[in-house]
């Protein structure tokens, strides 16, 4: 079994309008900036361009329930390997909850600055979140 981390944020915005920002791939670039730097939709795929390469992502999206996991294509069918999120009604707003795995290998340290990142993405999720709020208010 492999170590997990679930991170969560509140989000002063509609459920829907988080969903929206999580599950655009042109968007994934403005808040994952710590791992995308573009993406290009191949097929049912996204491509991402990291710092190390290009991976390829398998995005399983669930308006229904409110999720977005974002698999390693190359796992599948085998493994779900990824990050795992549930955006969360929370009265007028939602919670963002983040899940993700970590190889055996990582370092405590690794594991913390991977954390550290995370927080900062979610952060930048909350924030352009409730800025599109906020112009949607104002229309």
């Amino acid at each position: 079994m492999q170590r997990s981390d679930t991170q969560a944020i509140s989000i002063d915005a509609p459920r829907e309008a988080v969903l929206d920002l999580v599950s655009d791939p042109t968007a994934f670039p403005r808040w994952a900036s710590g791992f995308a730097r573009a993406v290009r939709v191949d097929g049912p795929d996204w491509l991402v361009e990291t710092g190390e390469g290009e991976v390829r992502l398998h995005v399983r999206i669930s308006r229904e329930h409110g999720t977005v996991d974002f698999l390693s294509a190359a796992a599948l069918p085998d493994a779900e390997l990824g990050v795992f999120l549930r955006v969360v009604p929370n009265g007028r707003g939602c919670d963002l909850v983040l899940t993700r795995f970590f190889p055996d290998a990582m370092t405590p340290t690794e594991v913390d600055d991977e954390r550290a990142v995370v927080a900062i993405e979610l952060q930048t999720v909350r924030v352009l979140s409730e800025r599109l709020e906020d112009v949607r208010a104002a229309a």
